[in-house]
């Protein structure tokens, strides 16, 4: 069984604390593993997996590869979408690049809670067998309440093994709707995770959607490989269809079965989601960092930098970043998605990344920017190196703060310790890197007429970036 990683999700409900280039799946937001490490590690004791696929966003490479290599995961694959085409072309590429079509393939979005692993694993199993046998399985999760953020599935009352041949998948519906799902017994969640051999699901694919069977192939095909990533031609694929798993395969074929699961899911999709799933005080309040309250009851309070004092309040959402503040009353937070789209609309960069920004060699934070000037506090991983490169507008004064930093300038190398400096005049073609043990860190400052990130004329770079 070969698990199969989905990561192209953006998680704006979860804004600001997930964003487009730090999506929810690569936080920590249920433990001190992120979401997809977490995706990885439940299924720890399940006996012969092989090595995971994830399919992932372009720009997120670099977090997925070190998020893996962090708990020790050796993937077969990281497929990399230029552009984001749904689930089915996702699933459809990693069953291409299964070693064999008997493979079976366990696809697990990148973002779920699962509590009760060992309901989860036994659900696995049987999964398993049953995919041996042909057919195509989904999890469908035990409804505890009507909800109306989920599409559900509805089961046929013959059964096969321990599942129901699939009667229907149907839309979210309205809260009398679910309500009423809910009294048959016949409704599960649709969890949005499968398990089929890999052959399987490209037969039916190609029986029903031809056209996006035929451009993975050619998008894998014309691919190019570095290391573990697998770069599809962003031409091709640009032409696929775009659909999920259940409008494209699942909803047409009649070999989808549906396995009843009741072991503690949860999307996160959302901030009162993510309170359901978090640890409480005795009022009901999740908390974490640097929070104080009065009279505080069932709300859930996040403080990333800076102190946050909630009085008197009940049934909110707080959320304090390092550039952003967001509050919502709880039974609203399906809405926090506005605002991402108005900061858009806005071209603001709070709705793509975080001050704090994370690259394939380390991480920055702009503490201080003023028209004529910005300053960043810099950490570069031990043996990481920046990009050969020149900007047209700016220039850098770069102090080392700790560890060691390796300047190329122009055609010197200039070795600096701790408390050295160095100025870049502009123009000048220059690179940082790390040769230490330790985590460099500097402070730069930006002087000059123009301080965006896209200043930026790369001559070479270690990691494949333009």
């Amino acid at each position: 069984m070969i698990p199969v990683i989905l990561s192209g999700g953006s998680g704006t409900r979860l804004w600001p604390l997930s964003r487009g280039q730090y999506p929810k799946q690569f936080l920590p937001l249920v433990s001190d593993h992120t979401m997809v490490q977490e995706t990885l590690l439940r299924l720890a004791g399940i006996v012969g997996l092989k090595a995971p696929i994830a399919v992932c966003n372009e720009d997120h490479r670099f977090m997925m590869a070190e998020q893996l290599w962090e708990i020790g995961a050796k993937p077969a694959a990281i497929i990399l979408e230029p552009v984001g085409k749904n689930t089915a072309p996702a699933v459809a590429l990693a069953a291409l690049t299964a070693e064999s079509p008997d493979d079976v393939l366990l696809v697990l979005p990148a973002d779920h809670v699962i509590s009760n692993i060992k309901a989860f694993h036994k659900a696995i199993a049987e999964a398993e067998i049953l995919a041996d046998q042909g057919f195509l399985v989904t999890f469908g999760i035990v409804p505890t309440e009507p909800e109306t953020g989920y599409g559900y599935i509805k089961r046929d009352n013959l059964q096969q093994g321990a599942a129901f041949h699939v009667a229907a998948f149907v839309e979210k519906p309205d809260f009398e709707t679910a309500t009423q799902y809910l009294q048959t017994g016949d409704y599960f969640w649709n969890s949005g995770m499968f398990a089929f051999k890999a052959g399987s699901f490209l037969k039916e694919l190609e029986k029903f959607n031809p056209k996006m069977l035929s451009v993975c192939e050619k998008a894998l095909k014309a691919a190019k490989v570095d290391l573990d990533f697998v770069r599809l031609d962003k031409e091709i694929f640009s032409s696929a269809p775009s659909d999920s798993i259940d409008y494209a395969v699942m909803e047409k074929t009649d070999k989808a079965v549906v396995i009843p699961l009741k072991a503690g899911w949860n999307d996160v999709g959302s901030w009162s989601a993510l309170w359901d799933v978090t640890d409480k005080d005795r009022l009901g309040n999740a908390i974490s960092g640097d929070v104080l309250t009065v009279d505080t009851e069932n709300s859930f309070i996040y403080a990333e930098n800076k102190l946050v004092a909630v009085i008197g309040v009940h049934d909110l959402v707080v959320v304090e970043t390092k550039d952003a503040v967001m509050i919502a009353s709880k039974d609203r937070v399906q809405e926090v998605k506005q605002i991402v789209t108005q900061l858009k609309e806005l071209k603001r960069s709070e709705a793509d990344i975080h001050r704090k920004a994370y690259r394939p060699w380390g991480h920055y934070d702009s503490v201080d920017t003023g028209d004529r000037h910005q300053t960043k506090r810099i950490v570069v991983k031990p043996g990481a190196k920046l990009s050969l490169q020149k900007h047209h507008h700016r220039a850098e004064h770069w102090v080392v703060v700790k560890g060691t930093a390796l300047v190329t300038k122009g055609d010197e190398k200039i070795l600096l310790s701790e408390n050295e400096s160095i100025y870049i005049p502009i123009g000048t073609v220059h690179c940082l890197e790390n040769p230490g043990v330790i985590a460099l860190e500097i402070v730069e400052v930006q002087s000059g007429s123009y301080l965006g990130e896209d200043d930026i004329v790369r001559f070479d770079d270690k990691y494949g970036r333009i």
